[in-house]
């Protein structure tokens, strides 16, 4: 549980920083916006980095899943506009791939 909340977290830190970049660049708000931007940025990766899995690339492709969910439910929460279906569909599938990535059997 501990490596999923630490997923989320991180996906929120990113999604949070990207959307006051996109804020300022295409809402038109004050570009003191960029400002909490950059340090959850900053937040973001530092956060990625503490993810116990061996390999970054690993640790990227399991968190790639888990910031598609976190992106509908921002979608949801913070725009209001209700994923679809097909945002479901979709991540669906990218849970089930990051699962696979995550806890799959590997050979020593």
């Amino acid at each position: 549980m501990y490596l999923l909340s630490l997923y989320f977290t991180a996906a929120l830190a990113e999604i949070a920083g990207c959307f006051a970049f996109w804020a300022w660049f295409r809402l038109g708000q004050n570009p003191l916006w960029l400002i909490p931007g950059i340090a959850s940025l900053a937040a973001f990766a530092w956060i990625l980095a503490l993810s116990p899995v061996e390999h970054a690339g690993r640790a990227y492709a399991v968190y790639g899943g888990i910031y598609i969910l976190a992106s509908l439910l921002w979608l949801w929460g913070v725009e209001g506009q209700r994923p679809d279906r097909w945002d479901a569909i979709g991540a669906t599938v990218t849970l089930i791939g990051a699962a696979i990535i995550l806890w799959g059997p590997r050979g020593g």
